[in-house]
């Protein structure tokens, strides 16, 4: 990419994962993580045709943990992260396409419990680089209404 195709988004925004089946959830665009992180709780591996995969379950919306999202994708390694607190965790990894804008690329992401944390995922900066430069100052400069139209979404189908 040259840089301009470069694109200035601000330090968080909606991002679609449309191989996991979430069209938008909340992300915290985060240059001083390399890694990109996803939340996943109560992870299954499993081989399909031979290669190692992984089921896992997503907490979509922070406020609402009776909602679980699941998804699978299948496990291109395993290796140790540390988080922004120096604690080192073995991680499996996954590759996604990530959309932002009407932008998609596949991205490495590591599988974390982030229950705790503010956003469920956090793109790194080997994610971003040579397509996205940060704002500090910005936030949701795509807009909110993917977000608000998945929220939306996931509440009426669990309150039938």
């Amino acid at each position: 990419m040259d840089s301009e195709s470069i694109i200035t988004l601000g330090w968080r925004e909606y991002v679609a994962l449309p191989d996991l089946g979430l069209p938008a959830i909340r992300a915290k665009l985060d240059t001083g993580a390399r890694t990109s992180a996803l939340h996943a709780f109560r992870l299954e591996r499993f081989r399909r045709k031979g290669a190692p995969w992984v089921r896992f379950w997503i907490h979509p919306l922070r406020k609402h943990r009776e909602i679980e999202h699941q998804t699978e994708a299948e496990v291109v390694d395993r290796r140790v992260v540390s988080d922004s607190g120096g604690h080192r965790q073995r991680r499996l990894v996954v590759v996604t396409r990530v959309g932002l804008g009407s932008d998609t690329w596949p991205v490495e992401v590591t599988l974390t419990n982030r229950d705790r944390m503010l956003f469920p995922m956090l793109l790194g900066r080997t994610a971003m680089e040579g397509r996205i430069m940060v704002d500090p100052s910005a936030s949701y400069t795509l807009g909110r209404e993917a977000g608000r139209a998945f929220r939306t979404a996931l509440l009426n189908d669990t309150l039938r």
